[in-house]
């Protein structure tokens, strides 16, 4: 939770509040690209805020009636042309994984 409560003291409250991540995890994909430079965290805070990056307007449709409904999270963003991160809150909001598209 360290880097919520870092999120929380240098970003505009309405930026992260939309609802509870749980824990924060990233896969072994994720944790190989952030040591070698990737930041995740922008994704992070937008996903967090409610942006789901690049999914299609039937997707955020799910996503903002999940946030009412308690149903899973999903965004997507294109961090570069051959590139997707994924992040995953679950629908108990238990947990938030950062991922790439071939490690669901």
């Amino acid at each position: 939770m360290a880097l919520i409560s870092y999120l929380r003291s240098h970003v505009p409250p309405g930026l992260i509040s939309r609802f509870e991540p749980g824990r924060i995890v990233m896969t072994r994909g994720i944790h190989d690209l952030s040591e070698r430079g990737l930041l995740t965290w922008p994704y992070l805070v937008r996903h967090l805020g409610g942006d789901w990056g690049d999914l299609d307007a039937h997707d955020r449709r799910v996503n903002d009636t999940a946030l009412e409904s308690g149903g899973r999270l999903l965004s997507s963003y294109q961090v570069t042309p051959d590139l997707t991160l994924w992040i995953i809150t679950e629908a108990d909001r238990g947990v938030t994984t950062l991922l790439l598209p071939s490690e669901y």
